[in-house]
């Protein structure tokens, strides 16, 4: 376990030793004191919140919905900068899903989520219950890590894939770093515009073109925090110019790109998700 230190902000954060065997899985866990008005900045994965901690997380919505426990959200949770979360005394798993993989660990569409935050309760019943109270039980972080895989593994086993279509249009999407023209996917598919818009919406969350521009952001977004100056990250993100960066990065958070930089949302992944901070296709998902 390491520990994050961003302003007052004092995160413990774990890694598992390896990869995950359920491909299009990553993981990490936290514990945190001390959780103050996190935004949360708009990333390309689905994303469980797992707590077994004396303290509960807390996601409020800018127009006073608010969420507590464990939850999952949708791709994109967080765009306009209208999601945060907190909290005290906090212990949890996060997963990130590849959007591929969804559907089946869910028990539905990702595109049911609708942009928000759903309690882990809601989807999965008492299995969610349990697998916080064996979370709580568990001696390690490891031990938890293991236990997360074992249920996302045998819901996936049993959950229905998307359409392969589908999930190679998302592939392309995700190596080409959002860098693709939708109209090119369907014709090389051998579909319809409108159809690969229809499935690709329903199956992932997002419209092709929605996705593509959520996967640039987040490759631009992950290199401001990184420290490289806004004109280098517009140019080497397929942006017009600088002012399209400026544009794209309010919209998705609603701050400025200087102010995108110093998010701890995406400072925290060097230690979280290392490798994974700016995300390279894996032929897997």
């Amino acid at each position: 376990m390491r520990t994050f230190v961003h302003g007052a902000a004092v995160w413990d954060v774990a890694c598992p030793r390896g990869p995950s065997r359920v491909a299009g899985v990553t993981m990490a866990g936290f514990r945190v004191g001390d959780l103050d008005a996190l935004r949360m900045v708009p990333h390309p994965a689905v994303t469980l919140l797992v707590e077994f901690g004396a303290g509960s997380p807390v996601v409020d919505y800018a127009a006073g919905r608010r969420e507590r426990g464990s939850v999952a959200a949708g791709p994109g949770l967080g765009s306009g900068g209208a999601v945060w979360a907190r909290g005290v005394n906090l212990e949890c798993v996060q997963v990130r899903l590849s959007p591929v993989i969804a559907r089946a660990v869910l028990g539905l569409p990702p595109a049911d989520l609708d942009g928000a935050v759903v309690a882990l309760g809601d989807l999965w019943g008492r299995e969610a219950a349990r697998l916080r109270e064996r979370l709580a039980e568990a001696s390690s972080w490891e031990d938890r890590f293991a236990l997360t895989e074992a249920l996302l593994a045998r819901r996936r086993a049993a959950g229905r894939a998307v359409d392969p279509e589908v999930a190679w249009a998302w592939r392309r999407i995700v190596a080409g770093r959002g860098l693709v023209r939708v109209d090119g996917l369907a014709a090389e598919l051998g579909w319809s515009r409108k159809r690969l818009w229809s499935r690709f919406r329903s199956q992932i969350g997002l419209p092709p073109k929605r996705a593509a521009k959520l996967v640039r952001f987040d490759h631009a977004a992950h290199r401001l925090a990184a420290g490289q100056d806004a004109a280098g990250v517009a140019a080497d993100g397929g942006y017009t110019d600088q002012s399209h960066l400026h544009r794209d990065v309010v919209a998705f958070t609603g701050v400025t790109p200087g102010a995108v930089a110093g998010e701890r949302f995406l400072a925290v992944d060097d230690l979280a998700w290392p490798g994974r901070a700016t995300p390279a296709p894996d032929p897997r998902r």
